[in-house]
């Protein structure tokens, strides 16, 4: 398939893979569950390419979703997607996996506001919000690890909606901030097929070169734990402290 491009979403706990040409999923494919993961990505990108008619060999470029969200869950994305794209040698773009939420929010509620919540646990979500139309995506609130009442107090307007796991694990501040009960991620698009749609409306993605790392939001729970213990930041495998 010519232009046909690959997009792989591992942000939250439904990962997804699509290939097309930007805008349309000619195939996209699910699971669910942070710890399948790993087990699966590699099933997922054959099975979308295979339903796609198309080779690794074809692909145009690969989209990636970008954090915060899971730690686990954006290496694992990550990874496969680095891999793929430096071994065709094409362009590796990464978007946040809240804006490919909020693209498939907007096909229930129209242009608008919409806040897209990851559940962050420790009684916070991975929260952003935007103002999209059919041409233009603005960001009203920069992704970031916050409460729902942060997340309300930043955000200029109300939203149309509140969507993601998050948004669902408290669901009685969403709903009096939004006045509208909130969706979950079961209800959206794959979030891989709606950044097929972000490359097509010309959205800003962030090019990753090799050393590219996801935006995390922050540190794993095992390395909050080491840090704590020892009183510094964790060092990375250059030696730097980071």
């Amino acid at each position: 398939m010519t232009g046909c491009w690959l997009a792989i979403d591992t942000a939250s706990d439904r990962a997804s893979t699509a290939a097309g040409v930007p805008p349309t999923a000619a195939a996209s494919a699910i699971v669910s569950g942070t710890r399948r993961h790993a087990a699966e990505i590699l099933h997922l990108v054959d099975e979308v390419l295979r339903q796609a008619k198309a080779r690794t060999a074809d692909l145009a470029g690969i989209v990636v979703a970008d954090g915060p969200g899971s730690f686990t869950g954006l290496r694992i994305g990550w990874a496969a997607a680095k891999g793929l794209a430096h071994e065709h040698s094409v362009p590796l773009l990464a978007f946040p996996a809240l804006l490919a939420a909020a693209v498939g929010a907007a096909h229930h509620v129209g242009s608008g506001a919409i806040a897209v919540c990851f559940d962050a646990l420790r009684g916070q979500v991975f929260g952003a919000v935007y103002r999209l139309s059919p041409t233009t995506v603005e960001t009203l609130v920069a992704p970031d690890v916050l409460t729902i009442a942060e997340l309300a107090a930043r955000s200029p307007i109300p939203p149309r909606v509140a969507a993601g796991d998050g948004a669902l694990r408290y669901p009685e501040q969403v709903l009096a901030w939004t006045g509208v009960v909130p969706l979950g991620l079961e209800n959206l698009a794959p979030g891989a097929e709606s950044l097929l749609a972000l490359v097509a409306r010309g959205a800003v993605g962030r090019p990753v070169e090799a050393a590219g790392e996801p935006v995390y939001g922050r540190p794993a729970e095992a390395q909050a734990k080491w840090e704590a213990r020892h009183g510094r930041p964790l060092p990375d495998p250059t030696g730097h402290a980071g």
